[in-house]
């Protein structure tokens, strides 16, 4: 099954282009930057191509944007609300050259972080229903006994066994040790 989701994602990958734009704004919003890529619309009324910039928030794993540079950017899974867009690599920086940046994380290794965040939460989640049903079953067990015990009295009740510590007749029989 797992080499059909590997099969599916490369497809899906394999369809989608990369977009090229420029970062407006970097360093507001902990890795993430908005890109603002340029694209034109067709007007039909006035048989003419305008200019339709269009933003998107993007994933900047290791804060290495700054406002002006022009990135490729590609669709990736959603990282937030708004965010499903990730920075492939920088075209041409802005400032300070890409070898005094943090490093961008290629896509292999994006998925391999992303694999393993995936097996540690799977891991989280095994354990913790491991210790759901071991608690389950604790109560039960525990609930089991309180209806033997009570069982076991009501028996003891009706065929007169009663316990000699019990109270008889409103005194205790039982003496108190401290």
């Amino acid at each position: 099954m797992a080499s059909l989701a590997t099969t599916a994602t490369n497809v899906a990958r394999r369809r989608f282009k990369e977009l090229h734009g420029v970062v407006v704004t970097a360093g507001l919003m902990s890795k993430t930057v908005k890109v603002q890529v340029g694209g034109q619309k067709w007007n039909k009324f006035l048989q003419k191509y305008f200019n339709d910039p269009r933003t998107y928030l993007v994933h900047d794993p290791n804060d290495s944007l700054r406002a002006g540079d022009v990135v490729a950017i590609e669709p990736g899974w959603r990282v937030s609300k708004s965010k499903r867009h990730v920075v492939k690599h920088i075209v041409k920086p802005a400032g300070v050259p890409i070898e005094e940046r943090p490093p961008i994380p290629t896509e292999e290794e994006r998925l391999a972080e992303r694999a393993a965040e995936r097996l540690a939460k799977d891991e989280r989640r095994a354990r913790k229903k491991a210790a759901e049903a071991a608690e389950s079953a604790l109560e039960r067990a525990e609930r089991m006994l309180s209806k033997a015990r009570k069982e076991v009295a009501a028996r003891e009740r009706m065929m007169g066994l009663g316990n000699p510590t019990r109270r008889q007749g409103g005194l205790s029989v039982e003496s108190e040790v401290d």
